[in-house]
């Protein structure tokens, strides 16, 4: 089987403090489990992060955005 691989990699993205940010990747499998993670820490959907995944594109939205979350 082949591996999963990124077709489109996380983009660097800028949002005010207290907005949301929208960060997506593409993989070359379609429907791919997905875990998001900031450094070691695993992130689970929340009222701050959500996740949505559609063929192969990945996203994760952060609401009310803080220094913290850069």
């Amino acid at each position: 089987e082949m591996p999963v691989l990124f077709k489109q990699e996380l983009q660097n993205e800028e949002a005010k403090e207290g907005k949301q940010v929208k960060l997506t990747c593409e993989l070359s499998k379609p429907d791919t489990p997905v875990k998001w993670m900031k450094g070691d820490t695993v992130l689970y959907a929340s009222e701050k992060y959500e996740f949505k995944q559609r063929g192969t594109v990945a996203e994760l939205i952060i609401r009310d955005v803080k220094l913290i979350d850069s």
